[in-house]
C-alpha cells in the first residue's frame, strides 16, 4: 500500500524513467524512458498518458517557448516537435567536438533565464570514466566545456533568485553535489564548493529540482527516498518511497504542489514491485516552475 501521499501514475511503467519537467503553458507533465526513446506526456486535467518514440536515445526535455520541446540526445542538443503519428521530429542544434561514441547527454534542464544547460557521459558506468562535461546552448550555439571531470552527470537545478547553481555526480564513485555562484547575465558558474557529501546518506544524488524556500530536492537512487537540503547544506527532510531507484523529482501541477517522481528498473530486484513506475508525492511545499527556452 502507497502512502497517502503518494500516488501511482496508472499504467506507466519505464525502464529508466528520467527528466520530468511541468510545461506551464500546456498544463501538462512530460518525461523521457531513456533506453525506450521515448517521451510521455501526462495532461493534468483529463489524466491522458501518450507516448512518441525518437530515432535515438531522449535522456532530458525542456520546453520551448515557441513550441515543442530541446532534448539532449546521444549525438547531441536537439530542437523537437512530437508529431501526431506518435514519432519525433529533431533538428540537431549542436554537439561538442568532445563527444565521442560510447557517450551521450545525461541530465538538463533550464536556467532562470531560459538557457538549456546538460552533461555529458560514457554510458558504460561500470567503466567510471571521468570524461563528462557540463555545456550551456542559449539559441546562439553550444558553449564549451564549463565543468569538466565528470564520470555520471547529474542534479542540475538553480535556486529561485538563480544566482546558485547545483550539480551533482551520481556515480557510485563520486555521490557529491557541488554549489556555484552563478552570473545572471552571462549564463556562467564559479566558485564551487561541496554542498552535500551523500556518502553520508540514503543513496546516490540522482535528478533534483528546487522549492520555494530555496531548498534542494534530490531523488536518493538506491536509496528509496527523496532528501530536501536547505541552502546550508543540511538535511532538512527524507520521505520514503515505493521504489529503490527513483531518478528524479520534479514541481509541477498548478499550484506548484505536487512533485512527478520518476524511477528505474534495476535486474534482479524482484523486491522492488513498483520498479519504473511513475509517482505522484505531495510534500506539503511548493516548487518553482522552470522557465521555457527562450529561442
Amino acid at each position: 500500500m502507497l502512502d497517502a501521499n503518494v500516488e501511482r501514475v496508472a499504467g506507466v511503467t519505464c525502464a529508466v524513467g528520467e527528466s520530468p519537467v511541468w510545461h506551464a503553458q500546456e498544463q501538462a507533465w512530460y518525461w523521457v524512458d531513456i533506453p525506450a526513446r521515448r517521451i510521455w506526456r501526462l495532461d493534468y486535467a483529463t489524466g491522458a498518458t501518450r507516448h512518441w518514440t525518437a530515432a535515438e536515445m531522449v535522456a532530458c526535455i525542456a520546453p520551448r517557448a515557441r513550441g515543442g520541446l530541446v532534448a539532449g540526445m546521444v549525438s547531441g542538443i536537439f530542437a523537437v516537435d512530437l508529431l501526431d503519428d506518435g514519432t519525433v521530429r529533431a533538428e540537431r542544434l549542436g554537439a561538442p567536438p568532445e563527444l565521442a561514441p560510447g557517450m551521450r547527454f545525461n541530465d538538463g534542464r533550464t536556467d532562470r533565464q531560459g538557457r538549456f544547460w546538460s552533461g555529458t557521459m560514457w554510458m558504460d558506468m561500470a567503466a567510471a570514466l571521468p570524461i563528462g562535461r557540463l555545456y550551456r546552448y542559449d539559441g546562439g550555439g553550444l558553449s564549451a566545456p564549463l565543468v569538466s571531470g565528470l564520470v555520471t552527470q547529474n542534479g542540475l537545478a538553480w535556486s529561485p533568485d538563480g544566482r546558485t547553481m547545483y550539480l551533482s555526480d551520481s556515480h557510485p564513485t563520486r555521490r557529491r553535489v557541488w554549489a556555484f555562484d552563478y552570473d545572471v547575465d552571462a549564463g556562467v558558474p564559479y566558485n564551487r564548493r561541496l554542498f552535500v557529501d551523500m556518502a553520508a546518506y540514503t543513496g546516490r544524488p540522482d535528478g533534483a529540482t528546487m522549492d520555494a524556500d530555496g531548498c534542494y530536492w534530490v531523488a536518493g537512487n538506491d536509496g528509496a527516498s527523496l532528501l530536501r537540503f536547505a541552502p546550508s547544506g543540511k538535511l532538512d527532510r527524507e520521505l520514503a518511497l515505493p521504489v529503490a531507484k527513483p531518478s528524479m523529482p520534479c514541481f509541477g501541477g498548478p499550484d506548484l504542489d505536487t512533485l512527478l517522481v520518476t524511477s528505474i528498473v534495476q535486474a534482479g530486484r524482484e523486491d522492488d514491485a513498483l520498479a519504473g513506475a511513475v509517482l505522484f508525492v505531495r510534500p506539503g511545499v511548493r516548487g518553482v516552475v522552470d522557465v521555457a527556452c527562450g529561442w
